[in-house]
């Protein structure tokens, strides 16, 4: 069989010496862990079926766990995440300097970065994910039909699940332990820029739940070995074994997949989301609501793209929001109207801000990055419209002391989630009480919004007679 292409990339998860930096195996090969599977006479596609038979043959096992069980791996993945948070921070910087070498924006790198704080989080994530009620098994139905049959609609894992994304390793922590705790095998192709942080992650993890439970299956969580594009259309080709693909990522990304893959895509294109300051607004609030929206983490995709301004306050509140902007060197794009309030406004040295002219793109742009729209508009009801004709449906937000023009927007914004006076920041799993998330869906078929352990279920009927047969 021919040799693989992308030979340096894999090289790099082969190499015993690479393993025993980055990841820390205590002695447990690779193989035995489950974690890439890789034979290096393999082709791309006999690879990918493998990594792909492995996990629905693991997905069978899973059903078999209880909850008890399933708790008691989370719980160790979770010790083992913070006991080797050197060796898991050791492995992102070696990614960190590969990627600023690759030049990826601060923003972008701050994504990519973990430190004691971000791995601390993710171990929490999964201590909440073991805390919640197993989800697998739970009645969602019952009803008796005339004839005495009984009916039961019973939650039921999906099977096998792909998730792909880019930049942030935390999220193989959080797919990982979500997809175990609902029952699900994943398989993780994570952005080549995170390749070595995903790796230790998942080698942590696995290596934990079989320290605990000795019959877990190890194909249950598998990273992807390959960072070439060409393995994502072939492994999501293989209906047989995969169930559902999950693109967490860019608007490119999640595209390309949806239009490549051939088994069901839940979506989240991108994070168009927008803060509308109402002329009813409590000011310092809003100016609370619309710095955390935008500054906090500005690459993720919860964060606020387009600052809508109602006209009654736009002349005292803009250019005193956009000042304290400014401190972090925002780009502003600003509507015909605005413009000319943000080049009076001053930054806190005295200078101009950095303002452009917003072109009709720039309404429907997520920049993940120091950059903001900003329009003035006239009321809830140009809010809505304009929100509904740029936005993703992603998270939307509106500041205001007005309960009736609040539910209006409440009522009319068509997004996953909306907000009255609170930050789009809260659109997260985590803050949601769900533990972890998945992703965020932005379709409206299906799962919305933060995605939990629920939204990772099926269902099936369970039917229990006493002899009926059909006339």
């Amino acid at each position: 069989m021919g040799a693989s292409p992308n030979r340096a990339g894999r090289n790099l998860i082969l190499s015993a010496p690479n393993i025993k930096s980055f990841v820390g195996f205590s002695g447990l090969p690779v193989r035995k862990l489950g974690i890439n599977s890789v034979h290096v006479d393999m082709n791309l596609h006999e690879e990918m079926t493998l990594l792909a038979r492995q996990a629905k043959a693991a997905s069978r096992q899973l059903a078999k766990l209880t909850g008890e069980e399933k708790n008691a791996c989370l719980m160790a993945m979770a010790d083992a995440l913070e006991s080797k948070s050197a060796v898991i921070q050791q492995a992102n910087q070696a990614d960190l300097e590969a990627a600023k070498n690759a030049g990826l924006s601060p923003a972008m790198l701050d994504r990519l970065a973990l430190d004691n704080r971000r791995v601390s989080a993710m171990a929490r994530g999964l201590r909440e994910v073991a805390a919640l009620p197993d989800p697998v098994g739970r009645v969602l139905d019952e009803r008796v039909r005339p004839n005495g049959l009984r009916l039961r609609k019973v939650s039921t894992p999906i099977g096998v699940i792909v998730i792909i994304y880019e930049s942030r390793p935390n999220v193989t922590a959080d797919a990982a332990g979500l997809c175990f705790k609902s029952g699900n095998a994943v398989i993780l192709r994570g952005g080549k820029e995170a390749l070595r942080s995903n790796l230790a992650i998942g080698a942590a993890m696995v290596e934990a739940a079989l320290s605990v439970l000795p019959k877990f299956p190890v194909h249950s969580i598998q990273l992807v070995p390959r960072t070439e594009r060409e393995a994502i259309p072939v492994l999501l080709s293989l209906t047989q074994y995969i169930d559902l693909c999950m693109p967490r990522g860019g608007e490119g990304l999640i595209r390309a997949v949806a239009e490549c893959s051939k088994v069901p895509v839940i979506k989240h294109y991108k994070g168009v989301c927008h803060v509308y300051v109402d002329r009813e607004a409590d000011l310092e609030m809003a100016e609370r609501i619309v710095l955390n929206a935008k500054l906090q983490r500005p690459a993720v995709c919860n964060a606020v793209e387009t600052l809508l301004v109602d006209r009654p306050i736009a002349r005292n509140f803009l250019p005193a929001i956009a000042r304290r902007l400014a401190e972090k060197n925002v780009l502003f794009y600003a509507d015909a109207e605005s413009f000319p309030l943000l080049s009076e406004a001053r930054d806190q040295h005295g200078n101009p801000l950095r303002l452009q002219p917003a072109t009709e793109q720039s309404w429907s742009t997520e920049y993940n990055d120091y950059v903001l729209n900003v329009r003035i508009v006239d009321g809830v009801a140009e809010a809505v419209e304009h929100i509904n004709r740029y936005g993703s449906a992603h998270s939307d937000a509106i500041v205001t002391r007005d309960e009736a023009r609040a539910m209006q927007f409440l009522n009319e914004v068509d997004s996953a989630a909306v907000y009255w006076n609170a930050s789009t920041r809260f659109t997260d799993g985590g803050e949601f009480g769900m533990g972890a998330e998945i992703g965020i869906s932005t379709d409206k078929v299906g799962a919305r919004g933060p995605m939990g352990l629920e939204e990772l279920t099926s269902y099936k009927w369970v039917g229990i007679g006493s002899g009926q047969v059909r006339t």
